[in-house]
């Protein structure tokens, strides 16, 4: 039977040299591209959502897949973002999640979710800075939409 202990363990945040670079994130399309290498063929199979864990100078510090869903949908569930966000003193967080149909306009849910988070991470000090959509060809900015 696996305890809690065992279960938190397996909570790793990604931060292994041959695997993640640690890089200045300027703008949503630096955002999108660096979190596009997240996905591979996946990216019209099946949704999935990453964050980025970023320092005080906007640089990378870790990232995390936190949720893998089916064709048309996936779940985040906030406590996992603050999880990994208080474990390496991130100061901002980017979610992003891709769209297999291809489609970047938010749906309901992910403007829920994104509200939710943002002000779940406030009470920790920690700013959501943007949640991306992805999609093969493109990307949708919560922040640059003005949707934060």
């Amino acid at each position: 039977m696996e305890t809690h202990e065992t279960y938190l363990n397996r909570l790793e945040l990604r931060k292994l040299q041959s695997e993640f670079s640690e890089v200045k994130i300027t703008s949503s399309s630096s955002a999108a591209a660096y979190m596009r290498r997240f996905y591979g063929d996946d990216i019209e199979i099946f949704e999935s959502s990453f964050i980025l864990l970023l320092n005080n100078q906007n640089l990378t510090i870790g990232y995390a897949k936190i949720s893998q869903g089916g064709i048309v949908g996936t779940v985040i569930d906030c406590r996992l973002v603050a999880h990994y966000a208080v474990q390496v003193l991130a100061t901002g967080v980017i979610i992003c999640h891709n769209h297999p149909s291809g489609t970047l306009s938010p749906s309901d849910s992910d403007k829920s979710i994104t509200t939710k988070i943002k002000e779940g991470l406030k009470l920790l000090d920690i700013a959501l800075l943007d949640h991306i959509i992805l999609t093969k060809e493109g990307y949708y900015s919560f922040a640059d939409e003005g949707k934060l």
